[in-house]
């Protein structure tokens, strides 16, 4: 089923033209309903956890996150959506170069405590902001090319700090329908990426197929959430 998309590849420069564009259609204005059903899950009776989000966006969810009184770290490609994100929920920022990441920018938030990172995600590491205690991937895993998933996943695990718990959702679809993205991940994939050093449990199967994906072509959509942690040494 991966061979289809294998070799499908979207450049940085694509994602910020659908940005210029408004072409979000991925974009949701509200908080994620699977990070509202799975949040206790993901805190485990912790305050204040830093969250990280990989590609960002404008998700609600890092305010929502925030004003419970975690802290929220994003990267994103595009400035545009950064600054929209600030813009739209009413908040100051400032902006300011990073030294260990060329090109690169973050934005905080002066209110609450969230940095947002303009930057290609495969610059960004540990030795930036150090390991985060929990990840949202609503749409990140599932949106990269399918060719860097292991580059991918190697980033996402050396963020994770011991006690990390790692909120994935992920597609399942018939890929000759539709070439992405986002993409398919089978569950065997999720396994095979981060089973080694991480358990890997399934939480929630959906149908989410609506009328925006039938006009892509597909006859099914399901939604899957996975956790991942740790394995203890």
């Amino acid at each position: 089923m991966l061979a289809q998309q294998a070799d499908r590849v979207m450049a940085l420069g694509e994602w910020e033209e659908r940005w210029q564009e408004d072409r979000i259609g991925f974009h949701q204005p509200h908080v994620h309903k699977m990070l509202e059903s799975h949040i206790d899950k993901v805190l485990a009776g912790r305050t204040g956890v830093r969250f990280f989000f990989p590609l960002c966006g404008k998700a609600v969810d890092m305010k929502w996150l925030a004003d419970m009184g975690h802290s929220v770290v994003g990267v994103e490609i595009s400035e545009k959506a950064i600054k929209q994100f600030f813009e739209e929920n009413n908040m100051t920022y400032s902006e300011e170069p990073v030294p260990a990441l060329a090109g690169a920018k973050v934005f905080k938030g002066s209110e609450k405590n969230i940095s947002l990172y303009q930057s290609d995600l495969y610059n960004f590491s540990s030795a930036i902001e150090g390991q985060f205690g929990a990840i949202w991937d609503r749409g990140s895993l599932v949106a990269i090319n399918p060719r860097d998933r292991e580059k991918y996943a190697a980033l996402i695990i050396s963020l994770m700090a011991k006690d990390c718990r790692y909120l994935l959702d992920t597609m399942l679809y018939n890929p000759e329908l539709y070439e992405g993205p986002p993409f398919l991940v089978p569950d065997d994939q999720v396994n095979s990426l981060f089973g080694k050093s991480c358990d890997v449990e399934l939480l929630e199967s959906f149908d989410s197929l609506t009328d925006r994906q039938r006009g892509w072509g597909l006859d099914y959509l399901d939604e899957r959430v996975h956790v991942i942690t740790p394995k203890s040494i």
